[in-house]
């Protein structure tokens, strides 16, 4: 049984069905990528050095997003000079270097790896993971 619809009732269910599509592939990428800023924060204050632990407790997740360009940032909000040093080791002043303490890119890249792959799905899946 064939049914009759208007043309402009066709273009507009497409239209508002390619919509909704877009929004939950947008809201399911978003999701995901909030949850790998936060492990990979969790991750960098678990294998921060801790003389006193002050140091490991500044990690946080800021949304420096614009537009439609997401980006989160993990840094030490408190000690933000400190983690390039601790990271890649230092020149001692009277001679000789600090040893490396890798702590932030090790996160990053364990738990941002697979992000592409992981984006490709939710596409593909029309915003469900």
């Amino acid at each position: 049984m064939a049914r009759d619809i208007d043309i402009d009732q066709l273009v507009s269910e497409i239209t508002r069905a390619v919509q909704e599509y877009t929004d939950d592939v947008e809201k399911g990428i978003d999701q995901h990528l909030d949850e790998v800023a936060e492990k990979v924060r969790q991750e960098a204050e678990t294998s921060a050095p801790k003389h006193t632990g002050k140091y490991a407790k500044g990690f946080k997740v800021s949304d420096q997003s614009k537009g439609t360009l997401k980006r989160l940032v993990v840094w030490n909000k408190k000690h933000s000079r400190r983690v390039h040093l601790l990271e890649f080791g230092h020149a001692k002043r009277g001679g000789g270097r600090v040893r490396a303490y890798p702590h932030l890119r090790p996160a990053y890249e364990h738990h941002a790896a697979h992000l592409a792959d992981d984006i490709k799905r939710i596409i593909r899946n029309g915003g469900n993971g």
